[in-house]
């Protein structure tokens, strides 16, 4: 009998540090979406995949399954109602555009989208409204998730960012 070994070394800094997902990362202005927003010259290192004129798409650092986007307006607001028609249209179709990328490119069987709407709803950063698009598979709760209270992911952000910009950038 042989033994698979599962291989995910950028899990790392949350396994020595699990409280680490509860705050966001230090930053130069107190939130990070804003920091990325003011960075394009570093969209791959902060995982940004795309960029529109109210929106932009980031890679979840912190994933719960691959795949895992955050989509934000690229204004600092917090709430639903300071959204205007055009950053609110502008989430919903970018939200729209990688769902269907994800499931042609990761064969996602299904999606959790969501919005944690202020801390007591579970904001991790509650200043600056951003919406989960989380790819789910046909069994994809496994021992690891059930018992360990992990979630395995196959693929690194790397690999993944550069695999959904090539698609966008073909299309």
């Amino acid at each position: 009998m042989t033994m698979d070994q599962l291989w995910a070394p950028w899990r790392l800094d949350y396994i020595k540090d699990p409280d680490r997902q509860k705050e966001p990362p230090p930053t130069s202005s107190g939130c990070f979406l804003c920091d990325y927003r003011e960075q394009p010259e570093r969209d791959d290192t902060n995982f940004v995949v795309a960029r529109a004129e109210h929106v932009f798409v980031v890679l979840n650092r912190f994933p719960y399954n691959n795949g895992h986007l955050l989509i934000a307006p690229l204004e600092h607001k917090g709430e639903l109602a300071e959204l205007s028609a055009e950053e609110l249209l502008g989430c919903v179709t970018e939200m729209q555009r990688f769902v269907s990328s994800l499931k042609e490119l990761l064969n996602a069987d299904g999606f959790n989208i969501g919005l944690n709407l202020g801390s007591v709803a579970g904001a991790g950063l509650p200043g600056h409204l951003h919406w989960h698009v989380v790819p789910r598979w046909s069994g994809d709760s496994n021992f690891m998730t059930v018992t360990g209270d992990t979630n395995v992911i196959p693929q690194s952000l790397s690999a993944l960012h550069a695999m959904l910009r090539g698609r966008l950038d073909s299309a």
